[in-house]
């Protein structure tokens, strides 16, 4: 994954926030303060706007650019969260391009990083619950020896399946674990979210492996 890559990684991200931030808000809406969407489209909107131009050198200049600017700008817990996520992946690579082992070293980082500011684990009904999963496959995937197309999409699937799982969950962590059992039965917003990070990676690692096959 190079420069224009992981690029290209946060913009398509930022659409599908942007596109699916109603969804996002209504999730948020059944167990937390319904602003979830809002909050993550402002907050990539301005990333977009950041990376407009910007002359990064390195990977990791890119993702904490990303993460500086969604701590500056996202209200709530999302702007520090996955904002503290992508600082801790750029500080972790420092070069034009980096392999899948590399990444997944990064990925680790971002997750230590959230849950550092969180305190959350699996089974709290949050973003870890989808991260952790993906983090696992990616992880497992780039140890076989796997391209980045095939361990970001073993990431995606158990990011899904991960988000799935939180339906059943009793919160234990922020806004929704006030609601004690009633918290039961909805899709945390926040590992949803989470859910499209990986997505995204997986489409533009899919996108770019396709480009090299053919040529591109």
């Amino acid at each position: 994954m190079d420069i224009p890559l992981t690029r290209t990684w946060i913009t398509t991200l930022a659409a599908l926030i942007h596109e699916q931030a109603d969804y996002l808000t209504q999730l948020d809406s059944a167990i937390g303060d319904a602003d979830h969407g809002v909050n993550m489209n402002r907050g990539f909107t301005a990333v977009v706007a950041a990376l407009a131009g910007y002359e990064a050198t390195s990977v990791g200049d890119v993702l904490v650019r990303s993460g500086t600017t969604l701590v500056s700008k996202v209200g709530g817990a999302s702007g520090p969260l996955y904002g503290t996520a992508l600082r801790a992946m750029g500080k972790a690579l420092d070069g034009p391009s980096v392999n899948p082992d590399q990444l997944a070293v990064a990925l680790r980082a971002g997750l230590d990083g959230l849950q550092k500011l969180g305190a959350a684990v699996p089974g709290d009904k949050t973003i870890v619950d989808a991260y952790d999963p993906a983090l696992s496959a990616f992880e497992a995937a780039a140890t076989a020896g796997a391209t980045l197309a095939v361990a970001a999409a073993a990431a995606e699937v158990a990011a899904k399946e991960g988000m799935r799982a939180t339906t059943a969950m009793q919160a234990r962590k922020g806004r929704a674990s006030y609601l004690g059992p009633r918290s039961v039965g909805h899709q945390d917003p926040g590992a949803t979210s989470t859910w499209f990070m990986f997505r995204a990676l997986a489409e533009v690692a899919a996108d770019a492996d396709v480009a090299t096959t053919d040529g591109g």
